[in-house]
């Protein structure tokens, strides 16, 4: 077995798997040893559970290769937040730092029941709360690009395993950019699909629109077979829906190019850095070369940032009222005060919520027919410093909570439509920066095609895996 088959794309390593040329078992062994060489520099899988990998992969190597599901017994990490049966799942809480769960959630069942086998819990905030990726439990993951630097959140961990190729696909989450901004702080796709899509659960917020479950990869190919193995129909969760009849990784392999897109660098009411701006203005000049039109255009965002807050602490107060009455005092100041602005809501207020998400998802429904893609910086922000919780500031808009730094993430989540990050370039510095792209509801195999030309055009995803990197002296 070659030393360097953490190197190799998930697809690669996926066909070295079913032509029999790698076994599940060599598999686990090359993603322990990369682990074991870079994850103490970042942590972002702190969490490991080799005996039970390697059941699960004599399991598949007693099936025929081709018999062994889509992943053929590639390891993968689940992030915290999830249960996986006989693993240890803390959500980042310290109420939950001994947790051993005794089922998997619906996304890790549908992973292992295509033939992937889970390695590795991801590092995430306290119950995924918050764009930086710390809790009391297992600490801060560091951004491999710079590891003074934040990773974000809340699937970090995800990210920063990917981008140091410590596995090949990894699972994340995103209420308000939990999968994209990881993606762009650390220079690896972050795909958020439109709810329903992954199904999840089962759960008491199982009509929750705003959390998603969703692939994260070095690049758009790796990511759409990981769509593939996620999507589909279950009957425990309300909201999803069958897979599409052509697959993910099928549409990507023959990526047909959008015709319009529309790109505001700020979504017409979000601060953003200069330099990020700049970057995501050059960078999205790519699909001209492919032959599209950019125009500079947004629909109106108005209301949007207000919904989000209204629902999000409505989801606090749904998942966290038995475990706040019990351990108020083991939650950090955050998700206190998104679980007691959930609790001072008026009807009014959330009819008002209401209102404003249906008539933004109108608007985007016109929008959509004059435009294929929406793009926008994934974030208004590059990577900052390890040591702040979240982002204050942005030139002269001061922010009084941890969440509206993310307003150009937040907002896209209120409208229902899938989104991705893909990497687009460096600061001056080298901090990643991420171009996310906006497809229509449901409309993930256009916007994977649109994420794989761009791709294509920019090469940044042959810069992976890297080598975790000190700040400059």
């Amino acid at each position: 077995m070659s030393d360097d088959l953490y190197r190799l794309t998930a697809r690669e390593t996926v066909a070295k798997l079913k032509a029999g040329e790698i076994t599940p078992l060599d598999a686990i062994d090359a993603a322990l040893a990369r682990i074991e060489a870079v994850d103490g520099r970042v942590n972002a899988l702190p969490t490991l559970a080799p005996e039970r990998a390697r059941d699960r992969a004599r399991e598949l190597m007693d099936r025929p290769p081709s018999e062994r599901g889509l992943l053929a017994g590639l390891p993968v990490a689940i992030k915290d937040l999830n249960p996986v049966e006989g693993v240890r799942t803390t959500y980042g809480s310290p109420i939950y730092a001994d947790h051993v769960p005794e089922a998997s959630d619906i996304p890790v069942q549908r992973i292992e029941a295509a033939g992937g086998v889970v390695l590795a819990k991801s590092n995430t905030p306290e119950f995924g709360a918050g764009g930086q990726t710390f809790n009391e439990v297992f600490g801060a993951t560091r951004n491999p690009w710079n590891t003074s630097l934040t990773c974000a959140g809340s699937s970090g961990g995800a990210a920063v395993a990917l981008a140091t190729g410590q596995v090949w696909l990894a699972h994340g989450s995103d209420l308000g950019g939990s999968l994209r901004t990881p993606g762009a702080f650390c220079s690896v796709i972050g795909l958020r699909p439109s709810p329903g899509r992954v199904p999840r659960g089962p759960s008491d917020g199982g009509f929750n629109y705003l959390s998603v479950n969703g692939p994260m990869a070095r690049n758009v190919a790796d990511t759409a077979l990981f769509l593939d193995v996620l999507a589909g129909l279950d009957p425990r969760d309300p909201l999803s829906w069958p897979a599409p009849a052509v697959p993910y990784r099928d549409a990507v392999a023959a990526p047909a190019a959008p015709r319009r897109i529309a790109f505001s660098a700020d979504l017409g009411f979000m601060p953003v850095d200069a330099e990020v701006h700049d970057i995501c203005t050059a960078a999205v000049a790519h699909f001209e070369d492919i032959g599209a039109v950019v125009e500079e255009h947004a629909p109106d965002f108005s209301g949007a940032m207000d919904a989000f807050h209204t629902f999000r602490a409505v989801l606090f107060v749904t998942e966290h009222a038995e475990r706040m009455a019990a351990h108020r005092d083991k939650f950090k100041p955050e998700i206190i005060w998104n679980y007691d602005k959930g609790l001072a809501l008026t009807a009014g207020d959330i009819a008002s919520a209401e209102h404003g998400r249906s008539a933004l998802f109108q608007r985007m429904a016109d929008f959509f027919e004059n435009y294929d893609l929406l793009a926008c910086p994934t974030a208004a922000v590059p990577p900052y410093s390890l040591e702040q919780r979240y982002v204050d500031r942005i030139g002269d808009t001061v922010f009084d909570n941890y969440v509206d730094w993310m307003g150009l993430q937040c907002a896209i989540t209120v409208t229902s439509s899938p989104a991705v990050s893909v990497p687009c370039g460096f600061t001056a510095d080298g901090r990643p920066v991420g171009l996310q792209l906006v497809g229509r509801p449901r409309g993930e195999a256009e916007l994977l095609q649109a994420a794989a030309l761009f791709e294509q055009a920019t090469g940044l995803d042959r810069l992976l895996p890297i080598e975790p990197r000190d700040p400059a002296s």
